[in-house]
């Protein structure tokens, strides 16, 4: 029988303006930690012990809510309304053309520059869950509707931690969320995630072209992208390949298998990625009901301060961000990522740590 770890907060300083911001804690029977705040929603920190039992955070993050604030990683944050990028910034639904926030380049990135991730939630306990709940109004960052968003965050004895998504519109409106977790299982602030293993179960991830936007859609079969099968993350990074030097790294989306490649049924939530760090034991499965998974191997971090004023090397994290395709939104399927007045959107991700006893 699962049972839901109890609940704590604390305020956790202000931001610039002087709100005050709050952390809230989840633990579970065995040890385990995460900690969250009503700042973006963001995920700041997770405490997983490592093979010996010792208890290390792998999550990269930052110190203050002024830090979360003034950085530009996105980094453990909520992200929308629209997760990663829609190209020019623009989209024409039921005939009316609609701007977006341009905050990278052209494009739209990660819901504009006062996105999800930037706004202080609403936060409540509920049988043990967070809960969070943010309002975003008509026009934000361009969108059309006014949004209601629910998260609730639950951490299980065996080490999941569950992402349940739900939100409605009053009118027609684009809809893609996410989570931005940059891990790094060893525990060590100062190192990378090249001795990561990392498998993917998807047989095509999208090609990019030079502002990052979906261009191609091409099979990972024969090449770098292949992580059918756990492969080490750095040595992929060596391989040669055009896409990788178009984005510095991995930043892309991968085309998960469907339900019938899967044996699920359509919306369930099934096991679609593994990374696992040989020298501490841990593991991370990430599960989701999603179409997409950006697998992103924190390739802008190059210096970045992080916790404890350690600088962020290139590499130093990797984030596994379950959600619709980059610029769905202007593709063929658009109806795919469009929530209809009275509809719901519902998304449910989990991410599961847990240890090997042996490599």
């Amino acid at each position: 029988m699962i049972s839901i770890a109890p609940l704590s907060s604390e305020p956790w300083g202000t931001l610039p303006g002087g709100d005050p911001v709050r952390l809230f804690t989840l633990r579970n029977t065995h040890g385990m930690k995460v900690a969250i705040s009503d700042l973006g929603a963001t995920l700041v920190s997770w405490h997983a012990p490592d093979r010996a039992g010792r208890l290390g955070d792998i999550l990269l993050g930052h110190d203050t809510p002024a830090d979360y604030a003034a950085a530009t990683t996105y980094m453990g944050g909520l992200v929308g309304r629209w997760a990663n990028r829609i190209a020019d910034a623009r989209f024409t639904l039921d005939g009316i053309d609609y701007t977006l926030d341009r905050n990278e380049g052209t494009n739209l990135l990660h819901g504009g520059t006062t996105g999800f991730h930037r706004a202080l939630w609403d936060a409540s306990e509920d049988n043990g869950a967070l809960v969070m709940r943010l309002e975003s109004p008509e026009g934000d960052a361009g969108f059309p509707g006014n949004v209601t968003t629910q998260v609730r965050y639950t951490l299980d004895d065996d080490g999941t931690l569950t992402i349940a998504y739900e939100a409605v519109t009053d009118a027609a409106t684009p809809l893609n969320l996410t989570s931005h977790p940059y891990f790094n299982l060893t525990g060590q602030p100062n190192t990378d995630i090249r001795g990561h293993m990392l498998s993917i179960d998807a047989d095509r991830f999208f090609e990019v072209d030079a502002t990052m936007i979906p261009c191609n859609l091409a099979d990972v079969a024969g090449n770098a992208f292949d992580f059918r099968q756990s492969a080490p993350i750095g040595a992929r990074l060596d391989w040669p390949h055009a896409q990788l030097a178009v984005a510095g790294g991995f930043d892309h989306c991968y085309v998960l298998r469907d339900s019938s490649e899967s044996a699920q049924s359509a919306g369930q939530v099934r096991r679609v990625a593994c990374a696992y760090d040989p020298g501490s034991g841990r593991e991370l499965t990430v599960s989701t009901d999603q179409r997409g998974l950006q697998f992103y191997s924190g390739n802008f971090l190059n210096g970045d301060v992080g916790r404890n004023g350690v600088a962020y090397r290139t590499h130093a994290g990797l984030c596994l961000e379950a959600g619709g395709f980059p610029n769905e939104v202007n593709m063929a399927d658009q109806e795919q990522v469009i929530v209809r007045a009275g509809g719901v959107y519902q998304q449910v991700t989990q991410y599961r740590v847990d240890v090997r006893s042996s490599v």
